[in-house]
Formats: C-alpha cells, structure tokens, sequence
C-alpha cells in the first residue's frame, strides 16, 4: 500500500502541477508576457542567463512562476507522502531536462515514444514543435493539456487587443 502511495502522490503532483503551469501560467505569459517567450523561445533558455545579460533580476520571477505550480501544494503532498512528493519533483525536474534535449543531437528511442505515447508524456520532438510555433504542443509534461490549452490560448487572446489599446 505504501508504494501505491507513493506513485499516486508522484502522479497527482505531476498532474496538478501541469495543469496549473500550462493553464494558468504558460499560456497566458505567451499572450500577455514577455520573458517567457524572449528566454524560453530562443537560443539562450536560462532565465538565470537572460536575467545576467539583461541585467534584469525581475526575469527571475518568470522562472520561479514556471515552477511554483509544482511547489504550491508541497505542504499537503508532503505530509501524505513524503517520498512520493520528492518522486514527483525529481520526475518534473528530470522532464524537463528530457524535453529540452537538442533535436540535432538527440532522437528519441521508438520504444520510449511508444511508452511517452501511451503514457500521454512530452517528448523532446513535442516539445520542440513548441519552441517552432508557440500556438501548439502546450502541456509541459503531459500531452492531454494540448487541445484545452490551444482552447484557452484562443480565449485569452481576445484580451490581447484591448490591454494594448
């Protein structure tokens, strides 16, 4: 029962913290942001970097918002499962070092496409379609965010105009 615990924590973690990143956080910077799109979109992906050349230590606060939904219910995972909360950091972390692999230098094996597939897991090639066109392949861990996501791109965007007005 307790590893069954501890997966299930895993997975709401990566759930939740997924839903909360693309919805309520990644979507909307790419409409109403703008480091988002100026560090992750281009070359030089470290806000660390981006915020040292810029000189700009606000740039910061985008890349802790892209982490706190993994962080903001660590007190309640954390005392259903301390292990199973640790997993699931470690997984998101190690998500993301996977998807941001260089799609010059890395092709992903077909049987791990085959088990992202069934498992509705990002790749790096999803994820790069991302980083070539913004508008497609939302969900930073899970794929199942896409289609919703490109919904509430469309939504959000009829707000775009009359902010800038």
């Amino acid at each position: 029962m307790t590893v069954i615990k501890i997966i299930l924590i895993a997975v709401v973690l990566l759930l939740t913290g997924d839903f909360i990143s693309t919805f309520f956080y990644h979507v909307p910077e790419h409409i109403f942001g703008k480091y988002h799109g100026a560090v992750h979109h281009s070359h030089n992906r470290s806000f660390i970097r981006y915020a040292i050349a810029t000189k700009n230590p606000l740039v910061l606060i985008t890349g802790f918002l892209a982490a706190f939904p993994y962080l903001v219910f660590l007190p309640v995972f954390w005392s259903l499962s301390p292990t199973g909360t640790i997993l699931g950091l470690v997984l998101a972390q190690s998500h993301v070092e996977f998807r941001h692999l260089s799609p010059t230098k890395w092709t992903t094996p077909n049987t791990i496409i085959y088990i992202c597939k069934l498992l509705c897991i990002t790749t790096p090639e999803i994820h790069w379609q991302h980083h070539r066109n913004s508008r497609i392949a939302y969900g930073d861990i899970f794929t199942f965010y896409d289609k919703p996501a490109q919904l509430w791109f469309q939504f959000l965007l009829q707000f775009k105009q009359p902010i800038n007005n």
